[in-house]
């Protein structure tokens, strides 16, 4: 299984443009103008494949007051490399349920969480998972997913799930309430090419905020360019030339589905 794990505390790419082509998989970071004001980058990721073929599972992290937060997550997640595999090696009716429980376990071990309260910060994340013709995602706070697809973009549906404000994993945490507030979903893809996306803030809040604009994005992700790698790149120079100061992180892949509702019209 391929992994990469990256922590912008480590490599802050302040000033430059990181682009990581992983084949399947395309990783991409700016730690923001330093002209601007940028200093440091408390962002991370993380991104496992499956050789076959059959799943990816890409994670982001934006953490605030300090990196710790951001190490801790990722830290917990190579840590579970074995057992996400295994919940996402499951049948495709089993999978998605079993890698939810095993993250509710994780974060709301008593062990995590007394590791949470020694830390100094918090930090937002959002997993997406592709397994077959289906997108799974889990999040907390307001990083944010996208599915990229003619059909449904037509419709105005580009955006996978809602930020959420005021969430964080870390030193205030939401596994300490009486309950946690996440958001979890599942969507099917549409017949034909799906780019999947999810990205920290920084790509949203930078400059006039063209980005905010889901079809700006869409329009970026999916006609301005023709390779993945080059697209990704375009959208972190845009947050350059916008004076991004904050650190911008993103994760894109494609899916060409071919499932058996091809061509048909359900509206």
């Amino acid at each position: 299984m391929t992994t990469y794990t990256w922590l912008g505390h480590d490599q802050p790419h302040l000033d430059t443009l990181f682009v990581q082509d992983l084949g399947a998989m395309v990783f991409v970071s700016f730690g923001g103008v330093v002209a601007q004001g940028a200093r440091k980058n408390e962002d991370a990721a993380a991104i496992f494949i499956d050789p076959a073929g059959g799943w990816e599972l890409a994670v982001v992290i934006d953490a605030h007051h300090s990196a710790q937060s951001a190490l801790l997550i990722l830290e917990t997640l190579i840590g579970a490399e074995t057992q996400l595999r295994e919940c996402l090696n499951q049948p495709l009716n089993q999978a998605f349920f079993s890698l939810d429980r095993a993250l509710l376990d994780l974060f709301r071990s008593n062990r995590f969480r007394a590791r949470c309260a020694a830390i100094q910060g918090e930090a937002s994340c959002l997993f997406v998972a592709r397994k077959d013709e289906y997108v799974w995602y889990w999040a907390v706070g307001d990083c944010i997913g996208y599915i990229f697809h003619p059909s449904i973009a037509r419709l105005g549906e580009m955006q996978l799930n809602q930020r959420r404000f005021y969430e964080w994993i870390g030193n205030v945490n939401t596994w300490d309430g009486v309950l946690p507030s996440y958001s979890t979903g599942i969507r099917l893809l549409q017949p034909g090419l799906t780019t999947i996306m999810l990205t920290t803030d920084g790509l949203l809040e930078c400059g006039t905020r063209p980005f905010e604009n889901p079809t700006t994005l869409y329009n970026t992700v999916c006609w301005e360019h023709h390779s993945l790698p080059r697209t990704a790149r375009a959208l972190l120079e845009r947050v350059q030339a916008e004076g991004g100061r904050d650190s911008a992180t993103a994760i894109l892949w494609q899916f060409d589905s071919t499932w058996a509702g091809a061509n048909r019209d359900f509206r």
